[in-house]
């Protein structure tokens, strides 16, 4: 196959085929080895010493955001950048695919894929912990102190403004950045494949730059690395999952809150992503992620006009004013007196949303044939962000609430797991909407958990997307091992940990990725 950049490059030719007993097996060569190998050791280490792996965990983190967090900023930024810049720019016109290709799926389902892989499992955990904390440590009398969490020096006892900061520092933090993050290598992925012809591997979309090299060790590198961001990155997503399903089932059935309640969730949800994984992108995927965003969306709509619609409804408006306001100091990456908040979380965000960008984008690029450049951007930057923040407005809105205005405690009190049940503990139907909350993050789980697993096995497999089924299954299976090991090796301190330590380097390969976007599209607006 001759491309239209000139490679002779076949997609899979790299690749080894071979079977053990009746599973059929077609891996590339070294990329599946090195990685399987990678995780597989990692793995093995964290759980024969897990309070010197915790200890490690803890140290890379700290490491990685106090030394960097001015990196990840400032990569950020670029990459809002770059997006409004292709916008606005005639290379906006250009079709995935082609003059004549015609999108895969409607807006509602393409949107529904969208969402359930990109950030579900975090809008269920952080939708009403991130804004309560940001008010806390905003109003509270410490802050501004070097000690504080508080954004931009806080708001020391005055709770409005308070409010008002705590919901900028979210929406910031779930809106243009991280979405601009997936559109980027999502672009990159889908114009090197349909367009030119290139194998589905984050490689190929570096061909203008390293040329051929890419099918060599370069290549190599940046599929490994993207393999480990992907796993490592889903890893922790995974074990917020299974933190916040077990607080509910105990607010709500007194099941034990412990680790081995966690595994034995992991265990049980990687089960049902295995069967979803068989039946494939459309019958699986597809289907699961439609069913969630239905209830995502009563629930959504339940919370807005049950709680206090008309502070939800102003609310809405006042954060983006809010957000506007405060974006340029929020952004800042030099110069910081709040470090604990841009190094805590802004830097450790960033790393999160850079670790799941192979896996999100690749899936978006998957889904997102027959749309425009300019419509690709604005769809997935755009109108996610706006949604975001309506969810953040909501769930984090009706808590502010209860906390300013009813006096209730109990979920600034709450454990970060908790707070969403305890926020629906004071509407109606407490038990009803609590189950919808467990059920939404349970199956944002599995579709998270699937459709990681088949962009692995994607990458792995040389860009072949129709690889044998063992091999999916295989990487399923040890998305659930990986956040076991993490959990029983520190907790959420060493998900998080993972997730910065491998999204620092990959921050490096999506700035480059920003120049071979712009080279690859100049080349298609040229003939």
């Amino acid at each position: 196959m001759s491309t239209e950049d000139g490679t002779d490059y076949e997609i899979g030719q790299d690749n080894i085929k071979t079977s053990i007993g009746p599973f059929g097996l077609d891996i590339h060569n070294p990329v599946f080895l090195i990685s399987g190998l990678a995780i597989f050791a990692f793995v093995i280490g964290t759980l024969m010493v897990p309070e010197a792996a915790s200890e490690l965990f803890k140290a890379m983190r700290t490491w990685v955001t106090v030394k960097f967090d001015w990196f990840f900023l400032l990569a950020g930024n670029i990459f809002v950048l770059f997006c409004l810049l292709l916008i606005v720019t005639p290379m906006g016109k250009i079709r995935l695919g082609g003059a004549d290709a015609k999108p895969d799926y409607g807006y509602a389902g393409w949107f529904a894929m969208l969402f359930a892989a990109g950030m579900g499992i975090g809008l269920m955990f952080f939708g009403v912990s991130e804004p309560i904390s940001h008010y806390g440590s905003s109003v509270a009398a410490t802050a501004g102190s070097p000690e504080s969490w508080a954004p931009l020096m806080g708001a020391a006892g005055n709770p409005a403004e308070a409010a008002k900061l705590g919901m900028a520092a979210t929406i910031y933090h779930w809106g243009l950045h991280p979405w601009a993050m997936y559109a980027v290598v999502a672009l990159a992925l889908a114009f090197f494949t349909y367009n030119k012809g290139l194998p589905l591997s984050l490689r190929s979309a570096f061909y203008p730059i390293f040329g051929d090299a890419v099918w060599g060790w370069v290549g190599h590198v940046i599929d490994t690395v993207a393999v480990l961001a992907t796993l490592f990155g889903l890893a922790t997503s995974l074990g917020f999952g299974a933190s916040q399903a077990n607080a509910g089932l105990n607010f709500l059935f007194g099941i034990s809150d412990s680790d081995g309640t966690k595994i034995l969730l992991i265990i049980g949800i990687t089960a049902v992503a295995l069967i979803s994984v068989m039946r494939g992108l459309d019958g699986g995927v597809k289907r699961a992620s439609e069913i969630n965003m239905v209830l995502a969306f009563l629930l959504l709509l339940f919370v807005l006009f049950v709680g206090p619609t008309a502070d939800l409804v102003s609310g809405f408006f006042t954060g983006l004013a809010a957000y506007a306001v405060n974006l340029p100091a929020l952004s800042n990456p030099f110069g910081r007196t709040d470090a604990n908040f841009s190094q805590g979380w802004t830097a450790f965000y960033w790393a999160w949303w850079i670790s799941w960008s192979p896996f999100v984008g690749m899936f978006i690029a998957r889904v997102s044939r027959g749309r425009t450049v300019r419509e690709f951007i604005i769809c997935v930057l755009l109108i996610p962000s706006l949604v975001c923040i309506l969810w953040m407005t909501t769930f984090g809105g009706t808590a502010l609430h209860q906390i300013v205005q009813d006096g209730y405690e109990g979920v600034q009190k709450a454990g970060t797991a908790l707070r969403l049940f305890e926020m629906l503990s004071q509407l109606p139907m407490t038990q009803i909407t609590s189950g919808i909350g467990i059920i939404l993050v349970v199956v944002f789980f599995v579709t998270s958990s699937d459709s990681g697993s088949l962009v692995i096995d994607t990458i792995t497999a040389g860009g072949k997307t129709d690889g044998p089924m063992p091999q999916r299954i295989f990487w399923c299976v040890f998305e659930g091992l990986v956040a076991i090991a993490l959990l029983l090796g520190g907790g959420l301190a060493a998900l998080q940990a993972m997730a910065v330590t491998t999204g620092f380097p990959f921050a490096a390969v999506l700035l480059l990725l920003c120049v071979s976007i712009w080279k690859g599209l100049r080349s298609e607006l040229s003939k």
